[in-house]
């Protein structure tokens, strides 16, 4: 009996790896190691002749890595999105140093660069030079400002 229990906990943790590989670690790569930890605790039950000690080794195994790995493997394969170039200054504050009107483009200064500006709506109303305005899009070299 103990033979054909550790051969099933083999078959089954392979399975999971390769069915994690064929979705492309959307889990994360959770359900492939927890297929390598039914693996590993089949090959120790093979290994001590005993499908207990196959079992209990599969399960110390997955415990081991949800309650002590998981959470540093997942730390590490978050990506963090940090916002560089022109998408950094989208939600930043200008100055205006060259008139905004409707019709007509100005410039601002966002920290140290200065940009050619544009009201981001019509219906604004113009914005005079010294005026603090707030960055909403990027539109090649031009500011969207409100």
């Amino acid at each position: 009996m103990g033979s054909w229990l550790n051969w099933l906990l083999i078959i089954a943790g392979a399975a999971c790896v390769i069915v994690e590989l064929a979705m492309g670690a959307l889990t994360g790569f959770d359900l492939a190691l927890i297929g390598t930890s039914l693996a590993a605790g089949g090959a120790i039950g093979l290994y001590a002749g005993s499908s207990k000690v196959g079992m209990f080794a599969a399960g110390a195994l997955a415990l081991i890595y949800i309650a002590v790995f998981r959470r540093w493997l997942r730390a590490r394969l978050t990506i963090k999105s940090t916002p560089s170039n022109v998408d950094a200054i989208v939600g930043k504050t200008a100055i205006v140093t060259k008139r905004i009107a409707a019709a007509e483009a100005g410039r601002v200064k966002v920290d140290t660069e200065e940009w050619r500006a544009e009201l981001a709506g019509p219906e604004q109303a113009e914005r005079p030079v010294g005026a603090s305005v707030k960055v909403e899009a990027v539109e090649g070299v031009t500011l969207k400002v409100r």
